[in-house]
């Protein structure tokens, strides 16, 4: 592509959230629009291109559902301990954006941190304290909660900072472009430990699942500096350069603040189960194309999306993926596989993901949230607030207040801590 030799308008940008939402949404559009014209593109003809790869990519996984073959890349968790994954399976997971680890761990020792979560909530007098959802992202089912605002369980803390969770989070942050620009964006074998919570569906639940969203950010994505460049290519003329894959200016930037933000900088997020569940049964769905980003971050610029609007991208909420304006995206959800306790789960950061509903749920529903976090700038800040919650049995502080924990018998201690997890919350170096 020819280079392009002018200087292209700079953009406004926010680093906290406007006061006037509206406004600032409008000068933001008109100021996109400004710079891709000014390269000498237009906004349709930068839109179509992205249009033309997403349809492409829907029409592929239609294609393989319908042939009844699988779309989920699944890879043994030996392979990547070894480094024998076959390549084919390795360009699988780059062109999904998305991968089943079998055997991550064995399926007894899942099925037993399972069972140890279960005492140690039971001990602690969890369900007679439990005060209800601390947020309204995740519903609960019946009289207990669904998801348990948990993060220092021993079962947790010990997948968290195990070696066979080492060694796919380095395998899965290799997809990533880590340097560039002379800089080096983060540290492809060192991992930030991000505590998150635990789901625990019952058997014969029903649940209303989660729609379809991506968690990348909201309005910053396009009203702050880094990840305005984070996602230049987009906007300067050259969409064709767009990389899902790079990680420059990532590890830098920081969401607005709110509810569903996460302060650390995921390559991948993820799961790792903890009961067997069926590809039927209320499980994950994602739109496997790492490249749909830039067709929801370029699609509020077309003239059918009213000029204060975003296509429904706010603060404070989840970014939505809406068949008002993403149905070309939305064709291409597909669900996970059948796994196995043991087996973990893993979608790039910025995929549109879904759970979808149960009725009746036949067996349970159970994973701990574990992402993979490469050490960087970004996720070294945040792991000053995640030690201090670790000393003191704390929710992190990307969750609601609830701090179940401080006072409980049998919480993961300083002294369990090995080498990966010191170094995973930064209580030692390199």
């Amino acid at each position: 592509m020819t280079t392009i030799a002018r200087a292209l308008p700079s953009l406004p940008h926010w680093e906290t959230p406007p006061a006037d939402l509206s406004g600032a949404i409008r000068e933001i559009k008109a100021a996109l629009r400004a710079r891709i014209e000014a390269s000498g593109r237009s906004v349709d003809e930068v839109f179509a291109v992205v249009e033309d790869q997403v349809r492409s990519r829907v029409a592929e996984i239609r294609d393989l559902r319908e042939r009844g073959e699988a779309v989920w890349p699944v890879i043994d968790y030996a392979d990547i301990a070894a480094g024998t994954v076959p390549p084919e399976q390795v360009e699988a997971v780059r062109r999904r954006g998305c991968a089943v680890v079998r055997g991550h761990f064995e399926r007894a020792q899942a099925l037993l941190w399972d069972e140890s979560i279960v005492h140690y909530v039971e001990r602690n007098a969890f369900f007679e304290n439990y005060r209800g959802p601390g947020d309204d992202f995740f519903g609960s089912v019946g009289s207990k909660p669904e998801i348990y605002p948990i993060y220092w369980s021993q079962a947790q803390m010990r997948a968290r900072q195990s070696d066979r969770t080492a060694r796919v989070q380095s395998f899965l942050n290799s997809f990533w472009k880590h340097e560039s620009h002379g800089v080096r964006w983060f540290d492809p074998g060192r991992d930030a430990l991000y505590p998150d919570r635990i789901r625990r569906r019952p058997e014969g639940a029903d649940s209303a699942g989660l729609g379809t969203h991506s968690d990348p950010g909201t309005l910053d994505l396009w009203m702050t500096a880094s990840y305005q460049r984070a996602f230049r290519h987009l906007f300067d003329g050259s969409v064709e350069r767009y990389d899902p894959w790079d990680a420059a200016h990532r590890t830098s930037a920081s969401q607005y603040p709110g509810s569903t933000m996460c302060s650390a900088f995921r390559t991948f997020q993820g799961w790792t189960a903890l009961s067997d569940m069926a590809h039927d049964q209320g499980v994950l769905h994602t739109v496997p194309i790492p490249e749909a980003m830039a067709y929801l971050m370029l699609r509020p610029l077309l003239p059918d999306v009213p000029e204060d609007d975003m296509c429904g991208v706010t603060t404070n909420q989840v970014f939505p993926a809406d068949p008002k304006w993403h149905s070309d995206l939305l064709d291409g959800l597909v669900g996970i596989p059948d796994v196995e306790a043991g087996d973990s789960v893993w979608w790039h950061c910025d995929m549109i993901h879904s759970v979808a509903p149960v009725a009746d749920q036949r067996g349970w529903g159970n994973v701990m949230y574990i992402p993979a976090a490469p050490w960087c700038p970004r996720n070294e800040e945040y792991a000053a607030s995640v030690r201090q919650a670790f000393l003191t049995g704390s929710s992190p502080t990307d969750f609601p207040a609830e701090h179940y924990e401080r006072d409980w018998e049998g919480r993961f201690t300083y002294d369990q801590l090995n080498e990966t997890g010191r170094r995973g919350m930064g209580f030692t170096g390199s």
